[in-house]
């Protein structure tokens, strides 16, 4: 006796199809599964066994193999042991299931369903592949159901999905889920925040640009409070960018089942202490790491001085590429990680060098090695370098209202459909992210504007990079002032943010 079931595999982000082919003939009682398969899916066989016995039906005396194909493909995990469970089913003649039905989920030993990481990316793969109906645990359900045009059935336990293809009892399908059918998060305020005009207005240029940025300032002076609000002043996700940063969460298992659609842009916070896996991705089977969980969204490095050096130039490349990638013996992975970079940090160990009334304690050598702890290229990187001022007991105790972070968002948006409109079918979704051979294109500038570039780039002595970096600023700067064409007080504004390297790195030169 044969039967055939799909069902689906995963590496990394990417799904792939799966046959469960399954072969019942007479010999001595045996049950081997070939094809690959890590010890989570051999595990499976007792897992199986103990479902069937739960559901009243009595495995197979006979020789019973399991091939999981393409036999060429890596299987790991438990998604594949419901598919077998009915692969099983199917042999003894109990059920039929439609060819163009998948079936996905762990099954536990009392024949409970359990969730499995992935779900959404290997629906997307599904659908492609002309798949039209989808069983997947209950936990995974709505997942599977963000993915229009596929008909999804959550499945609780093993004898409920044995009853349905038996007929007796169907189990109901889910509904498809939109964008707006997800619950947003709320996030701090801008109100929140007293004095900081000037941090608050290149936070404000960062977001409508996409820039990356970098805090400086003393202790106590709120950079962790304004970096915390930089989400609420971000525009929306789109609903692909939607689907992508919920690919990712998918795989490292981070979606909440009953609302599994990411809604609003990631904000990661990691702890100084991660390792290089934690922050890049890594692992055996590489999972993704922070900086691709934070896909399409901000990831905030507090304490940047602190983390370890290292683990902070893995950053170099991904920054760059909006992706990385990870080499493993198992094969290659590439994730997204196309992210705004906010990051804060100290002048020195003790905070305190630059301060205006309170003098540093640490000399000039170990305020030195501390920020020599960021390199030339990773300092390169960040678009912005704001420093955050002490805030005076002034700003603390006046009861002037703050701007809020509505009223920002709004200029914000503002200009992102300015950028919107200008970079229509070229796959370019803010200034930050304009290609080194599209500058020249979307950066004009006045004669005027090109001499002060020429003055500041040969005083300075920026490399190409920056040069890059600080015209896409003035590019951002023009946007929120209206205008078209690159002026000179845009060039201004975009260079008197890339002076505190020469303040504090070049301070004992």
């Amino acid at each position: 006796m044969f039967a055939k079931i799909n069902s689906l595999g995963l590496f990394g982000l990417n799904a792939f199809p799966v046959d469960v082919e399954i072969s019942l003939n007479k010999g001595l009682p045996r049950f081997e599964i070939v094809g690959l398969a890590d010890t989570a899916v051999q595990e499976s066989r007792e897992r199986i066994k103990s479902a069937l016995y739960t559901c009243g039906v009595q495995f197979p005396t006979s020789s019973c193999i399991v091939n999981l194909a393409p036999a060429d493909k890596r299987k790991n995990g438990s998604m594949h042991d419901l598919a077998i469970f009915i692969a099983i089913l199917a042999a003894l003649g109990r059920v039929q299931v439609p060819e163009d039905a998948a079936v996905i989920g762990e099954v536990s030993l009392n024949g409970d369903i359990r969730p499995v990481n992935g779900v959404l990316p290997m629906t997307l793969t599904a659908k492609q592949r002309g798949i039209k109906t989808m069983f997947v645990p209950m936990g995974n359900a709505k997942e599977a159901a963000v993915v229009d045009g596929i008909t999804v059935y959550g499945v609780p336990n093993a004898k409920c999905l044995l009853e349905h293809l038996e007929g007796d009892k169907l189990l109901p399908s889910i509904p498809h889920i939109g964008l707006s059918q997800t619950e947003s998060v709320p996030v701090p305020d801008f109100a929140d925040v007293h004095g900081q005009t000037a941090a608050k207005h290149a936070l404000e240029l960062a977001a409508a640009g996409g820039h990356n940025a970098l805090l400086i300032g003393p202790p106590g002076s709120g950079k962790s409070m304004l970096a915390k609000r930089m989400p609420g002043i971000l525009p929306e996700l789109t609903f692909e960018e939607s689907i992508e940063t919920t690919m990712v969460h998918s795989v490292a298992g981070l979606l909440d089942a009953e609302h599994p659609l990411v809604a609003c842009r990631p904000f990661r916070s990691p702890h100084h202490t991660i390792s290089s896996a934690g922050l890049a991705g890594g692992g055996t089977i590489p999972h993704p790491g922070e900086i691709s969980l934070a896909h399409n969204g901000l990831l905030f490095l507090d304490e940047l001085a602190e983390f370890d050096r290292r683990t902070l130039e893995i950053l170099r490349q991904p920054l760059e590429d909006k992706s990385v990638t990870i080499s493993r013996a198992a094969g290659t992975i590439r994730y997204p990680c196309a992210i705004m970079l906010i990051a804060a940090m100290n002048p020195c160990p003790c905070g305190y060098l630059g301060h205006p009334t309170r003098p540093c304690t640490c000399g000039q050598r170990a305020a030195s090695q501390y920020l020599n702890r960021i390199s030339g290229p990773l300092l390169d990187r960040f678009d912005l370098h704001i420093e955050a001022a002490p805030v005076s007991f002034e700003d603390l105790s006046s009861k002037k209202a703050e701007e809020p972070s509505a009223e920002i968002r709004k200029r914000v948006l503002a200009a992102r459909a300015i950028q919107n409109q200008r970079f229509s079918g070229t796959g370019i979704t803010c200034n930050a992210r304009i290609t080194p051979d599209k500058l020249a294109v979307f950066c004009p500038m006045t004669d005027r504007a090109k001499k002060q570039l020429k003055a500041v780039f040969e005083k300075l002595g920026l490399s190409a990079r920056a040069y890059d970096r600080l015209l896409k600023v003035a590019r951002t700067s023009a946007d929120m002032h209206g205008e078209e064409v690159i002026d000179a007080p845009h060039i201004a504004e975009a260079v008197q943010y890339r002076t505190l390297d020469r303040k504090y790195w070049n301070a004992g030169k």
